[in-house]
């Protein structure tokens, strides 16, 4: 552990015993901060700058929109936490060649957008706003965190013909859990911000949890699904994976990939080869 979590853990630990109300809202501020923007990748750069920039907005906080293509037949990408769109670079020329205009836009706290914190509702609500915008999406591409707020925002009304799920994440209760794990503290901090989670972004609905879990919701994301999954993911165990594979059945096609991890699978050419071809045997979308 490095000296900032040995930290945030000696602090927080103890605070949680006497007073668990402070130690929740200290967890949830640095659970819902990214910490650090990521910036556009050589690679990217040719891609990145042929985007449309389009501006958007979400509780206050001004984000950037991107789009490859007319708009016409779009695919929505979502990118993961600490990360941004220009990580797709790989996969927009290829959607375009088979005449998909990609969509897409750095959560708040991310990338080019403003604000410093951002969640899976935000996540959601923008790409229904751009939904609004386009229509119907062709299919959505999604990763990590990306992956939660995919599954959420399809139930709660985005439509899409597909779903390609890389390194994702099938609950947003894993997020707490996983925080907790990684800065080592102890089971109060993570009841602590638990409740504050439910209290501010659910509204005191203990219900939040299950509306984004994508195994309790299956039977309102009736498309067919593509998850991709390495089996040394150090971020997101591949257990994830297994989770979706259960609860959707033949709907869902599992691919274990190896060696590739939580970060590089996204702009893998045989991941992004897999992609494809799963989009490629979908039919369009329609407007309802």
């Amino acid at each position: 552990m490095d000296p900032a979590q040995a930290l945030i853990r000696t602090v927080l630990d103890p605070t949680a015993r006497v007073a668990p109300a402070v130690a929740g809202r200290i967890a949830y501020e640095l659970f819902m901060h990214p910490m650090r923007r990521s910036r556009v990748r050589p690679a990217e750069r040719d891609v990145h700058r042929r985007a449309v920039t389009e501006r958007l907005a979400v509780n206050g906080k001004r984000v950037v929109g991107y789009r490859w293509g007319s708009g016409e037949r779009p695919v929505l990408l979502l990118h993961g936490w600490r990360s941004r769109a220009s990580r797709y670079a790989p996969l927009v020329p290829r959607l375009q060649a088979l005449g998909l205009s990609a969509v897409s836009f750095d959560a708040p706290g991310h990338g080019d957008s403003g604000g410093r914190t951002t969640s899976v509702l935000e996540v959601g609500e923008l790409a229904l706003r751009l939904q609004e915008r386009y229509g119907p999406f062709e299919a959505v591409i999604a990763h990590s965190f990306g992956v939660c707020a995919a599954f959420g925002a399809l139930a709660d009304g985005l439509r899409a013909g597909r779903l390609a799920a890389v390194a994702g994440v099938s609950r947003v209760g894993f997020f707490p859990a996983a925080f907790g794990a990684g800065l080592g503290l102890d089971e109060a901090v993570e009841r602590a911000l638990r409740d504050r989670i439910e209290r501010e972004l659910f509204g005191g609905d203990a219900g939040g949890w299950e509306r984004y879990d994508a195994a309790r919701r299956v039977a309102e994301v009736d498309l067919p699904v593509l998850v991709v999954h390495d089996e040394d993911d150090d971020v997101v165990p591949l257990g994830q994976a297994h989770r979706l594979r259960k609860a959707y059945g033949e709907r869902l096609d599992l691919v274990v990939t190896r060696g590739l991890g939580h970060r590089r699978i996204v702009a893998e050419p045989a991941v992004v080869d897999q992609v494809i071809g799963f989009l490629s045997t979908g039919p369009e979308v329609t407007a309802a």
